[in-house]
């Protein structure tokens, strides 16, 4: 069974290592990118940000941060949304919905807060991530999609809440 929680400062290094190996070995951050310390410091995004991981028998298998709009995290949230990112599932996990209960945690996360809406900013490439995210309604708004650094494009979805 999946067991979602936020994170404690035992677990910073083991979401840092399962973050960065997601995207790295998933070929979606170069190794050598200044994002890849952003990406490990799960230390500071706490500070800043809610935490969540994903335990299988024990084990943190998975993470995913959450940001309310205006603050450090949050890159596309609007009034009334709230953003995840950095969901990451350590490669073993991979199929046994630890993806899937963080994504549904944070649809539960923002109709608790009455918002209307979770939003994600994603790559085409993540194949594995799309599947969890179309399965969970979430709707392409081309209007919204972005560019952090110039020639990475970011999809943004969105998933209302009803």
């Amino acid at each position: 069974m999946i067991t979602i929680r936020p994170v404690e400062p035992t677990d910073f290094d083991v979401v840092a290592d399962l973050t960065v190996e997601s995207y790295v070995s998933g070929g979606f951050v170069a190794e050598a990118s200044a994002y890849v310390q952003r990406l490990r410091d799960t230390a500071g995004r706490s500070d800043q940000a809610e935490v969540l991981v994903a335990e299988l028998d024990g084990e943190v298998v998975g993470s995913v941060t959450i940001a309310e709009p205006g603050t450090p995290f949050s890159d596309v949230a609007t009034d009334g949304e709230l953003e995840f990112r950095m969901l990451a599932v350590s490669p073993a996990a991979r199929g046994k919905g630890a993806g899937s209960a963080l994504v549904r945690h944070c649809l539960d996360a923002a109709y608790d807060r009455g918002l209307h809406a979770v939003v994600i900013s994603t790559e085409p490439e993540m194949v594995e991530a799309r599947r969890i995210y179309d399965r969970n309604d979430f709707v392409h708004i081309p209007e919204r999609d972005w560019e952090p650094v110039r020639g990475m494009a970011l999809t943004v979805l969105v998933r209302e809440i009803v």
